[in-house]
């Protein structure tokens, strides 16, 4: 018996997607004693050798829940279960420059800080100009010898207009032992959101499946009864109240595509400017034209939903050193910000001189 799940989607953009496959396999009655490397190449469809001994190097591949080496010889009913790096696709990357913000960079990782507009992955017309093409690039012009394919292997994914650190692993050790962390989600992330209407309490827990949406593929949905989906938990926390708006701090605990922008349309909270998911007319707020002028010129300044992952906390994969980074928001969510505050004080001084 073999339970398969693939943690990605190729099908739409990726927002918060962990690139990684998961096998649990039960061994037959009958199993004869057999080396678990050659057990999972028998029964796992176009994996190769070497890509089980990578992950088994990792210590990805269990058995009955003990880690395990490649040599384990399987026997009759064991629970076999190994978590791969998700391959890169057969697609032809090119070095193009673009700028990147890398903010730490060692011979097993980089850590960057991903500005908007840019697509992860080529692919569904993004053929070029994406941050792959660019980590060529990078790699290209500084001679980086450790790069296995040139490019750098993908963790996991950010949507095209979310800004914020990711991980990018530079050889597929690396790849596989983080995919691991973000399997059994001690990855520790923390994004910064501003999302419409005013929050009744100021920390929440935002549970509810989420799966491509049954009436329209290009957004999730939620689905609380788990009838379709993925489990998937955002914790969430209160910043700052402007009164129609609210800027939250979101911890993750899993991460679906699109997490934070379905769970919050959800709860009635869609984010700011969020096009897919409702967030780009007047939700809340008064019927005054200058407010409505005041929310144009807001969606001018930011184009795109007000989304931030502001910092990323993991351990190394190759030296087992905890790291944590933390980022400063991009510019036109600060300027959001600041026109946000200067509206709520202006409001506060017009109720202060009416009473």
């Amino acid at each position: 018996m073999t339970d398969f799940k693939l943690h990605t989607d190729a099908d739409a953009p990726e927002e918060n997607s962990e690139l990684f496959e998961h096998f649990r396999i039960v061994a037959d009655k009958g199993q004869s004693m057999l080396r678990v490397d050659k057990f999972l190449q028998n029964r796992i469809e176009n994996v190769s050798r070497s890509r089980i001994q990578q992950s088994a190097k990792a210590g990805n591949i269990f058995v009955n829940d003990v880690m395990v080496k490649a040599n384990y010889k399987v026997k009759p009913n064991d629970i076999v279960t190994v978590v791969f790096s998700f391959p890169p696709r057969e697609i032809e990357i090119t070095p193009e420059d673009i700028p990147l913000e890398i903010v730490y960079e060692d011979a097993d990782l980089l850590v960057l800080n991903k500005q908007h507009s840019l697509v992860v992955h080529p692919g569904h017309g993004n053929y070029s100009g994406t941050l792959l093409n660019a980590l060529a690039n990078h790699f290209a012009k500084s001679g980086k010898k450790e790069v296995e394919n040139d490019f750098g292997y993908l963790v996991h994914r950010i949507d095209k207009d979310t800004t914020g650190l990711m991980i990018v692993a530079k050889n597929e050790l690396a790849q596989t032992v983080l995919a691991r962390q973000f399997f059994e989600h001690t990855i520790e992330r923390r994004y910064q959101a501003l999302a419409w209407g005013d929050p009744p309490t100021d920390e929440g827990r935002i549970e509810g499946h989420i799966g491509r949406s049954l009436k329209d593929r290009k957004v999730m949905g939620v689905f609380p009864d788990g009838s379709h989906g993925k489990e998937a938990v955002t914790h969430y926390k209160v910043l700052r109240r402007y009164g129609y708006v609210t800027l939250v701090e979101c911890k993750l605990e899993t991460g679906r595509t699109h997490q934070i922008r379905a769970h919050f349309r959800h709860i009635g909270h869609p984010l700011f400017n969020d096009a897919w998911y409702g967030g780009d007319s007047i939700i809340k707020g008064t019927t005054f034209t200058k407010y409505k002028q005041f929310i144009e010129n807001c969606f001018a300044i930011m184009p795109r939903h007000a989304l931030h992952a502001k910092s990323l906390g993991f351990v190394h994969p190759i030296t087992g050193v905890m790291m944590h980074f933390d980022s400063t928001l991009p510019q036109d969510m600060l300027q959001l910000l600041e026109k946000w505050e200067k509206y709520t004080h202006s409001r506060v001084e017009i109720a202060s001189e009416e009473v």
